[in-house]
């Protein structure tokens, strides 16, 4: 496909004399289609050529010579160059291109040999896997599906929480009360009980707390009843977690938790004496830090902690998947604790390549009405209840809507976690989400099942043709009228959606574009009759439809969104 980007920062290069790759950094896609198809925001070069941007603007307008068959206008606007493209050679180029690429559109290789690995989802053991456990679980596998389709070298790790003190309070509470519950029966809910219980006891008796510290320092010595207890915890949880991977189409290629680093850390405290910067503060070892808390290596009873196991996991990572970028994808309630641990990994004598690479991924937090959930309380939702909710409200609607429907409790199934999914990655994700029912399962607006209903709809058309149009019958210039236009320009932006995702680990933006493109081709049916109409004109919309399904499909899909053939 001709490159309009390319053709356009080629242009402004001859015009400025600045680095090409630069200037087509800058160049956006105007929210306002009247505003043109491409806009290069000269306030970008305000700083560097020094002169206001509606001066920069006019001056490189004057200078700027485009090729005509690409580009039939440039004009200014506050500081902005609006570019229009030739609508012709446009909608005949993305068209070819989907042709010549099929499912693989929007697929580049600008990540052949580069090694991405994601840390996500991580629950803890032994606990339930609750709402908030959500976010980190469909963000960190939309990357990794994006990631993957634009050839990185993806790998996905749950780093699970199956060590820390809170193991240490689990066994005191087992040792205690474990003969009072039906762990064998119901793992989690039993084991959340036990843990409510041990923490309000610990409140309360200072000794039992020490006594949890010490059953922690014991399982990190091999102690062989508390390794017992901790196996027998950690294969329960695991088994209930699945059943939610299941439900959610989740895959890990590692499931190394804290534990698998148990024998790792001797290293890292090793490494960090040898710099002198190992210190000792209030019976604990930490390392300073310039313009933040310090970095707790060892705690005073001598046991590891969260930070030491995080570094000898950057150590194994880089040995072993030599990683050019490792994105720790987690509540923004660590970005002081990952800020500790990148700045403690410069120490460890690894290449600058590694340190570099280390990205902590920060999202909000998922916040019950009522306020902020927590184990220790007693006050959460599980995950798994919530898309069993999700599933039993989306078959109702079917239900209702469309009784005799083939398959209903697969479609709903696909509905339901669609919903849930699609709500949690269609807004920034650094921000806070309020759970809420109504909000979570609105089958109306700017929904995940909205976008599979566009989906449906291009296969019921498609399926009431009973043909799909080979390229070469299609006269493009019969999709030169607006609605058209607009979903084809939609459908370019694909691969640079894409690429923005990576860019900025930002899934939302995949979403809010599978939402503008189901807009688009909704306008596109309301204004132009498809079947019925004659060959020519019926073959080309055939088409326009036929890819607008395909893109959709393998959009969602990319997020984790099953798309339904009926609803």
């Amino acid at each position: 496909m001709l490159d309009f980007k390319e053709e356009i920062a080629q242009a402004l290069q001859k015009a400025t004399g600045l680095e090409k790759e630069e200037l087509k950094s800058y160049i956006e896609i105007p929210k306002d289609a009247s505003m043109g198809d491409y806009a290069f925001p000269c306030f970008k070069l305000a700083k560097t050529l020094k002169k206001a941007p509606p001066v920069i603007a006019t001056e490189i307008k004057e200078k700027l010579q485009v090729n005509e068959e690409m580009i039939t206008k440039v004009e200014m606007v506050s500081g902005y160059l609006n570019f229009y493209v030739n609508n012709t050679t446009f909608i005949e180029e993305v068209l070819k291109e989907y042709d010549e690429k099929k499912e693989q559109y929007g697929n580049s290789n600008i990540g052949e040999g580069k090694n991405i690995v994601i840390d996500y989802s991580a629950p803890n053991i032994a606990k339930p896997f609750h709402i908030g456990h959500l976010r980190s679980t469909v963000i960190g596998g939309a990357l990794y599906n994006v990631y993957q389709f634009l050839n990185y070298n993806v790998t996905g790790i749950n780093h699970l929480g199956d060590y820390g003190t809170q193991f240490g309070k689990l066994i005191e509470g087992y040792k205690l009360w474990g003969k009072e519950y039906h762990i064998e029966e119901n793992p989690i809910d039993e084991l959340t009980k036990i843990y409510v219980r041990i923490n309000e006891l610990c409140k309360e008796d200072e000794s039992v707390l020490e006594n949890c510290r010490n059953n922690f320092k014991k399982l990190e010595e091999g102690d062989s009843y508390c390794v017992e207890i901790w196996t027998k915890f950690r294969e329960l949880s695991l088994k209930e977690f699945q059943r939610v991977y299941d439900m959610l189409g989740s895959k890990f290629d590692s499931w190394n938790g804290e534990a698998f680093y148990s024998d790792k850390m001797k290293e890292v405290v090793d490494t960090l004496e040898k710099t002198g910067k190992l210190v000792e503060s209030e019976g604990a070892r930490v390392i300073e830090l310039e313009n933040m808390a310090p970095c707790m290596i060892e705690k005073t009873n001598g046991s590891t902690t969260y930070a030491t196991r995080d570094l000898a996991a950057i150590l194994y990572r880089a040995r072993n998947y030599h990683f050019d970028k490792a994105l720790y994808v987690t509540s923004y309630e660590q970005v002081l604790h990952f800020k500790q641990v990148f700045e403690v990994a410069k120490l460890l004598g690894l290449d600058k390549k590694y340190t570099n690479g280390l990205e902590h991924v920060p999202f909000g937090m998922v916040r019950l009405k009522t306020g902020k959930m927590s184990t220790r309380e007693g006050n959460i939702v599980k995950l798994e209840d919530l898309l069993k909710e999700a599933i039993a409200r989306a078959l109702k609607v079917i239900e209702e809507k469309n009784p005799d429907l083939e398959d209903k409790e697969e479609v709903a199934k696909k509905v339901g976690l669609g919903a849930v999914i699609f709500n949690d990655l269609s807004n920034s994700r650094i921000k806070d989400e309020v759970f809420d029912w109504d909000t979570m399962l609105n089958f109306q607006g700017e929904t995940g099942p909205y976008v599979q209903y566009i989906y449906v709809r291009t296969k019921s058309v498609l399926e009431k043709a009973g043909y799909v149009p080979e390229y070469k019958e299609i006269n493009t210039n019969i999709l030169a009228d607006d609605a058209s236009c607009a979903v084809i320009k939609t459908i370019a932006n694909f691969a640079d959606t894409l690429k923005q995702v990576v860019e900025k680990n930002e899934p939302s933006i995949l979403a809010r574009y599978l939402i503008e493109l189901s807009q688009a081709f909704s306008s596109f049916y309301n204004h132009n009759k498809i079947i019925g109409e004659e060959k020519e004109v019926q073959n080309a919309r055939l088409y326009l439809t036929y890819v607008v399904g395909n893109i959709l499909k393998v959009g969602a899909n990319l997020l984790g969104i099953q798309m339904p053939d009926r609803m």
